[in-house]
């Protein structure tokens, strides 16, 4: 077992290593405003509020109250009947993950999930409220970045969205655990989940308009070097042997060498949204006498938490902090806290 964990890290360390160059990302509808530095106006659809800014990644909707998980972008050509033509292509080349042909199962409408297992960390993207998806997209598929994937619409479950407002929803993300269903059937949301871990609440969204303005002006070449980059919004420590299949899977957010033998602990970093991008693994002697699945709250930025009011990540208790209704899920679906 030890030598397995020792030659993972070794293959972790090389997959970093062969992965610190620029990758290639591409705009994934044919609307260029972004690419030629226009504004906003001329991309993004807003919601029925007219606020360009709802159309936006973050707490951005209902006075900052709502959280919106990606991007939402405005076709530049409709058809004889006013609907949105836009053909929709992979931002990078990966594997089909999911498709969802039936509208009425998620509020994405038709979304399709691609992983990126060629960059670090796998990436996923999320393309939604698709009008219909090409043939031959399908699970297990490879495709190439520029690949035509479907056509944008404004399919969605339980509402709709009007012609005039047909556009993209576009997200860059992490997903939380393989363990989804066990989590889904945990929580007794009464009705059947139709996408397996590719559920929406399985995904963890970083802000697109961020890493692609940043990796643009050459700020950062890669996820590896974002997710290094990110700022902090809580801190915290959790006593606990588990190791989740979440930083197995993307090994690059690791901060030192996962120790031999047992693990004590971690201490995670959460973004402003709630992602946890920044691992360090601790041993039983640097959790000493703290009880097995504490969590400690160690540090927060308070002014960014103030800014993304849509979500809850802690809430204040005597002197300190406890972990809010955001952050409880993630330690749910990440360290499989019940």
């Amino acid at each position: 077992m030890i030598f397995g964990l020792r030659i993972f890290w070794i293959f972790a360390c090389i997959s970093v290593t062969l992965v610190a160059q620029r990758i290639d990302i591409s705009w994934p509808t044919p609307n260029r405003a972004w690419e030629q530095g226009k504004s906003y106006d001329a991309w993004v659809q807003p919601t029925v509020s007219g606020q360009l800014e709802s159309g936006l990644f973050g707490s951005v909707r209902s006075n900052g109250t709502q959280f919106h998980e990606g991007l939402d972008i405005r076709p530049v050509t409709r058809d004889s009947k006013g609907e949105a033509a836009d053909k929709v292509t992979a931002a990078m080349s990966g594997v089909v993950r999911h498709v969802s042909i039936s509208p009425g199962n998620s509020s994405y409408g038709r979304y399709i999930v691609i992983e990126h297992p060629d960059v670090q960390p796998a990436v996923y993207t999320l393309y939604a409220h698709l009008a219909k998806v090409e043939p031959g997209i399908a699970r297990g598929k490879s495709v190439k970045q520029g690949q035509v994937l479907a056509t944008m619409g404004r399919s969605a479950g339980g509402y709709a969205i009007p012609k005039d407002r047909a556009h993209l929803h576009f997200e860059i993300g992490l997903v939380g655990t393989e363990n989804f269903q066990a989590w889904y059937n945990w929580r007794k949301f009464g009705s059947p989940n139709q996408h397996g871990d590719y559920n929406g609440m399985n995904l963890l969204g970083l802000d697109p308009m961020d890493f692609l303005s940043k990796w643009r002006t050459r700020k950062v070449d890669n996820f590896d070097q974002y997710f290094s980059r990110m700022d902090s919004a809580v801190r915290f420590r959790i006593v606990t042997s588990r190791r989740p299949d979440f930083i197995v899977r993307y090994p690059a957010l690791l901060k030192k060498e996962i120790p031999l033998g047992l693990i004590g602990g971690w201490e995670v970093q959460l973004s402003v949204t709630g992602l946890p991008f920044s691992w360090t693994p601790l041993t039983p002697a640097e959790v000493a006498g703290k009880r097995a699945g504490s969590v400690e709250i160690l540090e927060v930025d308070n002014p960014a938490l103030r800014r993304a009011r849509g979500k809850t990540l802690v809430r204040p208790k005597g002197s300190g902090y406890i972990p809010g209704s955001d952050m409880t899920t993630i330690l749910q679906l990440v360290f499989g806290q019940r």
